[in-house]
């Protein structure tokens, strides 16, 4: 069983800069492929980046990549989000992932999810 806290969300302004993180708990953090996701209003969550248990491969969505870097900590059980030049667009509840299957672009592929975070993106 993993446990995910996510934090770090709040509001912005467009062009800034935001750092969430997500906390896991358990030993074995390395096994587990980790991924941050996003839900707007009235939309279905979307996968928005990903990274493997070791920290080498990581994918991004179209719509973030060149923004947005993810990383991971496994000394600190902890995955990271690093948002920069933030559009409006970018407002969602943010949830980090974690699953033992690798890194899948759907949240079918994840088995343990955090409670989310609010990210606020003002123009």
């Amino acid at each position: 069983q993993v446990q995910l806290v996510e934090s770090g969300g709040g509001l912005a302004q467009a062009g800034g800069s935001l750092r969430l993180s997500c906390a896991a708990s358990g030993r074995t953090f390395w096994n587990y492929a980790m991924s941050w996701f996003r839900q707007a209003p009235g939309k279905e969550r979307e996968f928005a980046a990903s990274i493997s248990g070791i920290g080498r491969t990581m994918r991004y969505a179209d719509s973030v990549k060149g923004r947005f870097t993810i990383s991971r900590d496994n000394a600190k059980n902890t995955v990271y989000l690093e948002m920069n030049s933030l559009k409006p667009e970018d407002t969602a509840v943010y949830y980090c992932a974690a699953g033992e299957r690798g890194t899948f672009q759907t949240p079918q592929g994840y088995d343990y999810w955090g409670q989310g975070t609010q990210v606020t993106v003002s123009s």
